[in-house]
């Protein structure tokens, strides 16, 4: 049997829905780079969750294009970004913001989430100008790397921080679907687009097969980001390909169903490793589960399953990372609880 994968939220294609509409028009001629009637459908349908009519929307490939092209478009050479310690600019992309000239400035958080106290401790510390760079950008994600969420008051309260402080905040989207999905949020795609600056949706880890769509909030800030998206060669030619798969997302609910469905998958692990006893580095939020596992176990589910060890503790134990997604299969969820009840209890 072929090991499954819990490794991330983007190892299957893409909903069968997507698909199909892609396949449907597949012939059918359209303007290119995103001028298409597919792209311009895509983002009225963003537009209407938004409530904005100030918000403009620019479709790219990855996450990792969205991030340097935000970031870079925004920020003067001298001017640097304030980030969790854990953040996927930090640990992720392999330097990429650092490439591009902008300093991050790291702060420890215990959740994955900064606070107005723990960017003004950034602020205090990086203060000694013209020595230091300017810390000029807040770069937060929701779900964070460790799959907690903000609520509404944590968002408006940075928000709030940001403004008189003159900072932009900038939200990572990636796995916004799950974190809007999740059990404890009480945000909407309209709060976010009202209390950022500029944030994105993450299309390829909620049933896309890719793409990601940037929301620019400030009218100021939209200014010559096409030049941006084309210097960074995140122009694609053919643009209608990201245009229909965020339709097929927005024009209805397939967008929050597929999150849920991730999010539920999650919860189900989360509780099995609750009841069998498991500590869990990360509260279980929405679709990432870290339990703390025996070496051994761990060993055992690694013949039958396909996962991070996420952090090595001792010589006895360690973290591990399982994800699920708008795929994922409820069986194999079953089926992995089976093998650690298996390897717990043995039939004699």
């Amino acid at each position: 049997m072929n090991k499954y994968s819990f490794l991330d939220d983007y190892s299957e294609g893409c909903h069968a829905s997507i698909l199909t509409a892609m396949t449907n028009v597949n012939l059918v001629q359209q303007t290119a780079y995103g001028e298409d009637e597919y792209t311009s459908k895509a983002k009225v349908a963003i537009l209407r969750h938004l409530e904005s009519a100030d918000s403009s929307i620019w479709f790219v490939a990855s996450g990792t294009l969205a991030n340097i092209i935000v970031i870079a478009s925004c920020l003067r050479s001298h001017e640097a970004v304030v980030a969790a310690n854990t953040g996927h600019i930090v640990v992720r992309e392999t330097g990429a913001i650092e490439a591009t000239g902008h300093k991050i400035i790291t702060m420890s958080t215990s959740d994955g989430k900064l606070s107005p106290t723990i960017i003004q401790a950034a602020l205090d510390s990086n203060s000694h100008y013209p020595h230091m760079a300017k810390p000029r950008l807040v770069y937060i994600s929701n779900a964070t790397e460790l799959g907690t969420v903000y609520t509404r008051a944590e968002l408006s309260a940075l928000s709030e921080f940001c403004k008189s402080k003159e900072l932009l905040l900038f939200l990572d989207g990636a796995r916004l679907g799950v974190a809007l999905s999740a059990d404890k949020n009480d945000l909407t795609l309209s709060d976010i687009a009202r209390m950022t600056d500029i944030f994105w949706i993450g299309g390829t880890k909620a049933g896309a097969l890719l793409g990601e769509a940037i929301v620019i909030n400030d009218r100021g800030l939209a200014d010559d980001i096409s030049f941006h998206i084309k210097q960074r060669g995140a122009l694609l030619a053919k643009g209608r390909l990201l245009g229909i798969q965020f339709l097929e997302l927005f024009k209805a609910e397939l967008f929050f169903e597929a999150s849920r469905h991730a999010n539920a998958m999650a919860a189900k692990l989360s509780s099995a490793m609750d009841d069998g006893g498991f500590r869990l580095a990360a509260v279980t939020e929405s679709n990432q589960v870290f339990p703390i596992m025996p070496n051994p176990l761990i060993e055992h589910l690694k013949k039958h399953f396909d996962f991070y060890v996420w952090e090595k503790l001792n010589t006895e134990e360690s973290i591990i990372r399982l994800v699920t997604s708008w795929a994922t299969e409820e069986g194999e969820v079953d089926r992995f609880i089976h093998e650690i009840g298996n390897y717990i209890h043995p039939l004699d």
